[in-house]
């Protein structure tokens, strides 16, 4: 590694999310990894997906040998401003419609659901039985 690392801004880091020219970052270090797409064990597309983000969570998740994780260093190229990051986006579920209890509609659709097929067994039954021939 460089004694004077270069610092990249988010944006510069981000545009590079190519086949023919791949950026990452990971734990605030910035790798090109472009040499790498070819050989990479998962493809190019596991790598070309955590580009124009932060990638440690994605990399970490993996659960990489130390043989991967020293093979890192020939493709560092610098220190990724922290303060040009994006802040994470966290995930605000929808809002669900609440349930009126007091819906006597709801209630009586539920009743015919239950009650209709046992009417329509019931008229079965009385049909077969009145024109059963003894």
């Amino acid at each position: 590694m460089a004694s004077d690392p270069k610092i990249h801004k988010f944006d510069e880091v981000a545009k590079h999310n190519k086949t023919k020219d791949c950026w990452l970052i990971i734990s605030g270090k910035v790798y090109d990894v472009t040499p790498f797409m070819d050989d990479h064990p998962g493809g190019d597309e596991v790598l070309l997906s955590s580009t124009g983000k932060d990638a440690t969570n994605d990399f970490e998740d993996v659960g990489h040998s130390d043989s991967a994780r020293e093979m890192m260093a020939k493709y560092y190229i610098g220190e990724i401003d922290a303060s040009t990051v994006p802040a994470k986006r966290t995930h605000i579920p929808p809002q669900q419609t609440s349930y009126n209890h007091n819906n006597r509609s709801e209630f009586f659709i539920k009743i015919l659901q239950f009650l209709v097929p046992l009417l329509i067994l019931g008229l079965a039954f009385a049909v077969r039985h009145f024109t059963k021939k003894e």
